[in-house]
């Protein structure tokens, strides 16, 4: 079995949604069917059994990939490690070497990786190219449109307490949205 490389924060956040999954979105769903069966019992043609039938589905199949994902995790405990070596964990400011934006990126496991928070898989081009490597050190990334370089700027240990927080806190949110009625 391959073992998903995973902060704690991204672990609990994978656990928080197995868990709605589970607790409230299938219910719900259960409950839709049941709903859109009674009022139009020619299942072929009611629209909103199948709209449900089909979101059931994918409920189910997420489900299932959540438990693969949760069983295969390996957690790396972020708190016990530091230096100005890149590795998994790592939060990371780079400057772009021709532009001079500044980027922060944290290298996390696959299952958590999200760009919009920062958070990029350890098996993307860029993650690659920076383990191993400190700060101050100057790497070069191929990119869809082309050689990148980048210029280690910092590289930091963040996730904490307050991390694993505001992971909870997101997951939160968004089952906030997911409940809303139909």
């Amino acid at each position: 079995m391959i073992k998903l490389p995973m902060t704690a924060a991204g672990h609990a956040v994978l656990e928080d949604e197995l868990s709605h999954r589970i607790r409230v979105a299938r219910p719900r769903l259960v409950e839709r069917i049941r709903q859109a069966m009674a009022d139009d019992a020619n299942l072929v043609e009611n629209s909103e059994y199948q709209a449900a039938l089909t979101e059931q589905r994918l409920n189910e199949s997420r489900i299932a990939d959540l438990e693969d994902k949760l069983a295969r995790a390996e957690i790396v405990n972020i708190s016990k490690l530091s230096g100005d070596v890149v590795r998994f964990g790592a939060t990371v400011t780079l400057i772009d070497e021709d532009t001079g934006e500044k980027r922060i990126w944290q290298i996390v496991g696959e299952p958590e990786a999200d760009a919009i928070k920062r958070k990029i898989s350890v098996s993307s081009p860029i993650a690659r190219a920076l383990i191993g490597k400190s700060k101050g050190v100057t790497v070069v990334v191929e990119t869809p449109g082309g050689e990148k370089a980048y210029r280690v700027r910092k590289v930091e240990w963040l996730e904490s307490k307050k991390g694993a927080r505001a992971a909870v806190k997101f997951s939160a949110r968004r089952r906030t949205a997911d409940d809303a009625p139909r």
